[in-house]
């Protein structure tokens, strides 16, 4: 590859360091740093892959701190990180709107889309769609966060509580399988359910959902956020 070729911070990223940059934004939100280890198993890719895409990611001016105790999104890297998820986002809202694709589908069908989309067609889509301030999943679109902070894992709530499913994780969104059960079971954002049984011991949640006891462990349980009642 040519000097002229590799990628500028004033251009938009490649779509591998798109992929980096979305699940680095989720990570430095949620959980105030960014781990290259938990990158490696969330983008099934090798250490040495993640390694290796850091260190260009780096020199391209995307984050700073590879290599020390922590990783940081640039200015750039965090303008980018949002313009992606912003455009992954829409593209599920419009999939669910326009096609009825299932929720459970549209996270992988948007990650197809979601790198094609100019700043103009995004423009167009948010005023489309209303401007959301929230994914099908029920996850913050970038400047959002304040409108789900007040929503709790379901692993934090208490039995006896009858709470409104509004939030499956973007982790959870990564795991097709369990989207899959979940779907299969009818665990949605604006479902209500019971929760019947929490046990730190054996590290499972059991919840009633339409008249069906489910039981969750607390590794899919913790991705799986609710809006409880407002007490007066």
């Amino acid at each position: 590859m040519s000097h002229s070729s590799h990628a500028r911070s004033t251009d938009r990223p490649t779509h591998t360091v798109e992929d980096y940059l979305m699940t680095m934004h989720v990570m430095e939100r949620d959980f105030g740093e960014i781990v290259a280890a938990r990158l490696a198993e969330m983008l099934s890719v090798s250490p040495a892959t993640v390694a290796m895409t850091l260190r260009r990611m780096e020199r391209d001016n995307w984050i700073t701190g590879r290599g020390r105790k922590s990783i940081h999104l640039t200015e750039t890297g965090r303008a980018a990180a949002h313009s992606v998820i912003r455009r992954h986002m829409l593209t599920e809202w419009l999939l669910v709107r326009l096609l009825k694709v299932p929720i459970d589908q549209t996270h992988d069908e948007a990650h197809g889309i979601e790198h094609a989309i100019s700043p103009q067609l995004e423009a167009r889509l948010r005023d489309a769609l209303d401007d959301p301030k929230v994914c099908p999943h029920g996850n913050p679109f970038p400047g959002c966060e304040e409108y789900t902070r007040a929503w709790r894992p379901l692993t934090e709530l208490s039995p006896g509580q009858t709470v409104t499913l509004r939030r499956i994780h973007e982790f959870a969104e990564d795991n097709h399988e369990l989207l899959t059960f979940l779907s299969e079971n009818g665990i949605a954002p604006g479902v209500s359910v019971e929760i019947l049984e929490i046990l730190p011991f054996n590290q499972t949640v059991s919840i009633r959902l339409a008249g069906r006891q489910i039981t969750l462990g607390f590794s899919a349980a913790r991705f799986i956020f609710a809006e409880t009642p407002q007490t007066p």
